[in-house]
């Protein structure tokens, strides 16, 4: 394809991979409204993120084999399509379980439009020259991470608008995207005949599944040593390995296990899974800082959230740039590796009255970091494939980079609930008195609190806790970052090709 070709059909890609993202950051500013409005607690408001994520991650490989077999433009748009009846579907829910039920069927158009966005870009364009467009990807990834909590603040602080419309807005980009797509994007279709290894994709998504549910329930329903944890520990690592034993015996694996030989592609999938702890710990929890530890509006605590993404921005961008013109990606992965570690390391200091520039400096480094490494990794790994293992390959790493997300966001939300209520109980016990016990009563139960119904005091102690909490958040996500960091040392720099290689559509 021509330039002039791959840019006409990059917008309808750009499109596409703008509502994903839209989509799951639109509504972390509105979340403590929309769990309030519909009656559930911490629990409910991990969930409804956990559920895209899950969904998006369990589907990732299916969509990356199917890439691989049929027509990449096909699939993508029936990716889009699946998205926009979810959408539609998550505006009129009821309850949070009704909400979280169809986050699920939003998460797997999700795990299409991103998977397959970094598939088909890698079928129109040779490794030397995709550092470029690739960059192009990172910046619309910034774009809608910072437009999406400033668009769903300003939604829900509407009053004649509300929350819901924070599921419904991303209809017409899907729409639009869907329409510029059948005009322009042009790819070859070789047809094959294979068996699809539905097994293997059935055994890791109930694998992914049951690890997950344990992580978000343990601590809260249930102790973290007790029965529940040995069953459903044990019966994800059964599956896991039900899995494996599949996939050395399916004729075309869903996750082809010789991909893993390549000692670049099992360092940067590792790697991947500790870069998505830290992206979506940063884009989770910050709007529960801002909101519930500073008390600003769903619309501010998007604003306050720029420095991160305009970090994010300029390193994608630039680094792609770079990419392209010396061939070299190693430093970026190195440097950015390190910008994470710092700028989470650096958040884990914060309180709920730390100076905003502070806090600001830190999400810069931390977006930063991010931008270098996230679209790096999935370069470094298509480099080393040959075109008919482009999607799975692709896959694998997004795959292990939403995997590491979900986790994060199940492990931390948890951990999160758990030192609010500690902080909180500790900070009341000090004031004593009925007013204090009661607030406690709220806070432990786990329900999102409204810091406007709080006299003075409880609500400074209240604050305090979400400040501290959320700065433990970043605590224990720092060593996962410094992991990623690790493993980028061990990866052996490989010149870039400079030739698609073909392949099907």
């Amino acid at each position: 394809m021509t330039h002039p070709e791959i840019m006409r059909a990059l917008s309808g890609l750009l499109l596409g991979m703008f509502t994903a993202i839209l989509s799951s950051t639109i509504v972390t500013n509105a979340l403590p409204q929309i769990i309030g409005d519909l009656g559930g607690g911490q629990s409910a408001y991990t969930w409804v993120v956990t559920a895209t994520l899950l969904a998006m991650t369990a589907s990732m490989p299916l969509w990356g084999k199917l890439a691989d077999l049929f027509s990449k433009k096909l699939l993508i748009q029936t990716a889009l399509i699946i998205y926009v009846g979810g959408s539609v579907v998550a505006g009129l829910s009821q309850s949070p379980a009704m909400l979280i039920a169809v986050r699920v069927v939003q998460g797997l158009g999700v795990g299409g439009l991103v998977g397959l966005s970094q598939v088909i870009l890698a079928a129109m364009i040779s490794p030397r020259e995709r550092g470029r467009y690739s960059g192009y990807l990172g910046a619309t990834f910034a774009v809608a991470t910072v437009s999406g909590p400033l668009i769903g603040g300003v939604i829900t602080d509407t009053p004649w608008l509300g929350w819901r419309w924070c599921f419904y807005i991303g209809v017409p980009f899907a729409i639009a995207s869907l329409l510029v797509l059948q005009r322009t994007l042009r790819l070859p279709v070789v047809r094959r005949e294979v068996r699809i290894d539905w097994a293997g994709a059935a055994l890791v998504s109930a694998a992914v599944s049951l690890l997950l549910i344990w992580v978000t329930l343990a601590g809260d329903r249930y102790a973290w040593a007790s029965w529940q944890t040995a069953a459903m520990v044990g019966g994800s690592l059964l599956l896991g390995a039900l899995f494996l034993v599949v996939e050395t015996r399916a004729s075309d694996p869903i996750i082809p296990l010789r991909l893993f030989r390549d000692k670049t592609i099992a360092l940067t999938s590792v790697a991947s899974l500790f870069v998505g702890i830290a992206m979506f710990s940063g884009t989770v929890f910050f709007s529960q800082f801002f909101q519930l530890a500073r008390n600003q509006s769903a619309t501010m605590s998007g604003v306050m959230t720029i420095p991160m993404i305009a970090g994010l921005f300029v390193s994608s961008t630039v680094s792609g740039q770079f990419i392209t013109r010396t061939g070299r990606w190693k430093y970026w992965l190195v440097s950015g590796g390190v910008l994470v570690t710092a700028g989470m390391g650096l958040l884990s200091t914060m309180r709920y009255d730390t100076p905003y520039w502070q806090v600001a400096s830190f999400m810069a480094l931390m977006g930063l970091g991010i931008g270098m490494m996230m679209q790096n990794l999935v370069l470094a790994t298509q480099n080393q494939v040959e075109p008919k293992d482009l999607g799975a390959a692709s896959s694998v790493v997004a795959f292990f980079r939403s995997f590491g997300g979900a986790i994060g966001v199940s492990a931390l939300g948890a951990l999160l609930a758990s030192r609010v209520a500690g902080y909180t109980e500790d900070s009341l016990a000090r004031l004593g008195g009925p007013q204090a016990e009661a607030a406690s009563g709220a806070t432990g139960s786990g329900a999102i609190p409204d810091l406007d119904r709080l006299p003075g005091p409880l609500r400074t102690a209240v604050e305090s806790a979400y400040g501290h909490g959320v700065a433990d958040i970043f605590l224990f996500a720092a060593p996962c970052a410094l992991i990623a960091l690790l493993l980028t040392l061990f990866i052996k720099e490989t010149a870039l090709k400079t030739t698609t290689g073909g392949g099907s559509a």
